[in-house]
């Protein structure tokens, strides 16, 4: 045989091989080598393995999570239901609702006659009580509750708490589905987390993403914040929806996103159950909200101001006002008191030891750590009940490390005084012209603001102003009090 012969024949064996390997079938070559190779087909295995995700935790609270339905007689704006106040201050922060038509954000529109509202709602206990967000349903005239597996209820407000964005709604039923309690003060950043709802009118619609934010503040969404962000898809609907951890936990109350479009871009906002869980007990056991109060009114404190009051940093609470005969004055708190430890917690800043006082239960005996002229002091306190319509640790933002040039001033009469709130003797020296882009303005000077003291010293009138302001030299830090719509602000600056 040739030596091209042998080739081909080993070369067609090759090929026969391969096609075993492959399972082409014998009948893919005729060649006896070819047929001399064994071929076997195995049947395909088919493996069993447990669900991706969280499928576990989703069939465990989707049942749990209602759909709430308002009708109410009053304008109200799309997609929400709740007052105009919230409303215009949410879409400040959020944007304008979108038109249903993709035309971009429009104002909201008003109706005659019966409107809808839309939101969610979490089962607390299986005998029916409901916790939602106040604005989900503010001002309804009637309020309806329907369940996954389609039982609709009709629902009694039992309590609400505007302050928080936080209500409760009970429904005739028994032996319902309910989400546990988890534990937010434990949360991690970069922790999963379920937002569970009914967008757009979307029934049992789960998002899933990660705990972007804890502890958040500042926002001016509610009077008293404690929000976790989060990048889990919340839209309009998903108001009063569960936010809940990997176990199936229940650690926020979805209640607002950030967003210029009105839809969801990534930044969630949920009512931490660290402050949801006592006013959901307190609403539940009285219909009212008890909360702790000292009577005074806080800021922020930036680094100057941190300087000025002998605080190595900026952490702490600084009191700006300190109500007359309140919790706070009968204790010896005075106004400039740097607050650094509540009940030995440290404190973060004004937000901060807002939470923990409103949390004190009334009567508490609690001792706070202050920093007064560089020194630092201990006091006890006796916390009270909050007035109603009182508010308590009002946190002003001032900015600003610049001189005083560029201002005008004039004694404060006492018609002027009377108009701005000011009982007694009117004090200061009230603000009437401010340069643009001059110290003063970008110190944080307003037009309208009672100078009360300056350096600690009091400014009674225009003479005693410009006296303590003559023995100021360029570099010096000034401490400035003033009076701004009825609230004291402290401002620092540099001369």
């Amino acid at each position: 045989m040739s030596s091209y012969m042998n080739r081909a024949i080993y070369f067609i064996a090759g090929i026969s091989l391969l096609a075993g390997f492959l399972g082409w079938g014998s009948n893919v070559l005729t060649s006896s080598y070819a047929s001399s190779v064994p071929i076997q087909v195995e049947a395909p295995v088919t493996v069993t393995a447990p669900a991706p995700g969280f499928t576990e935790v989703a069939k465990q609270v989707t049942p749990a999570v209602v759909n709430i339905t308002t009708v109410m007689a009053e304008k109200a704006s799309d997609g929400l239901s709740q007052p105009d106040e919230l409303r215009d201050r949410m879409e400040e922060f959020f944007g304008k609702p979108l038109d249903p038509w993709g035309r971009g954000p429009h104002n909201p529109r008003e109706f005659r006659g019966p409107r809808k509202g839309q939101g969610s709602g979490v089962i607390i206990s299986p005998d029916g009580y409901v916790l939602t967000n106040n604005h989900v349903i503010s001002n309804a005239r009637e309020v309806h509750v329907t369940l996954p597996d389609k039982r609709e209820f009709k629902g009694k407000i039992v309590g609400t708490d505007p302050k928080t964005d936080l209500a409760v709604v009970k429904i005739d039923a028994s032996a319902l589905p309910a989400v546990a309690w988890g534990d937010a003060s434990i949360l991690q950043v970069g922790e999963y987390v379920l937002a569970v709802g009914n967008p757009f009118g979307l029934n049992s619609t789960v998002t899933l993403g990660i705990v972007s934010a804890v502890g958040r503040g500042h926002m001016g969404i509610t009077q008293y914040e404690d929000f976790i962000q989060t990048d889990a898809a919340i839209n309009p609907g998903n108001s009063g929806g569960a936010l809940v951890n990997t176990k199936g936990e229940l650690v926020g109350i979805n209640t607002a996103i950030f967003s210029q479009t009105g839809g969801y871009q990534g930044v969630g906002f949920a009512v931490s159950t660290t402050m949801a869980k006592p006013i959901y007990e307190s609403l539940v056991k009285t219909g009212t909200v008890v909360r702790g109060y000292l009577g005074i009114g806080l800021q922020e404190l930036t680094q100057d101001l941190a300087k000025s009051f002998g605080v190595k940093d900026s952490k702490g609470a600084l009191i700006s006002d300190v109500k007359e005969n309140g919790p706070a004055d009968l204790a010896g708190l005075k106004q400039g008191d740097v607050v650094l430890e509540y009940h030995s917690t440290p404190v973060e800043d004004g937000v901060a030891l807002q939470r923990l006082v409103t949390k004190t239960p009334v009567g508490t005996k609690v001792s706070l750590k202050v920093m007064r002229d560089g020194r630092a002091r201990e006091l006890m306190v006796k916390v009270g009940e909050q007035p109603d319509q009182e508010k308590i640790a009002k946190v002003e933002t001032s900015q600003g490390d610049y001189g005083l040039a560029g201002i005008s001033v004039e004694d404060l009469d006492q018609e002027t005084a009377r108009e701005l709130g000011f009982i007694g003797k009117p004090q200061g020296v009230i603000v009437t012209k401010i340069e643009p882009d001059s110290g003063a303005e970008r110190a944080g000077l307003m037009p309208g603001d009672v100078i009360r003291e300056l350096n600690r010293q009091p400014v009674k009138s225009v003479k005693d102003f410009a006296k303590v302001s003559s023995d100021l030299k360029k570099g010096d830090n000034v401490l400035i009090l003033v009076n701004r719509r009825g609230s004291s602000l402290f401002l620092s600056s540099k001369v």
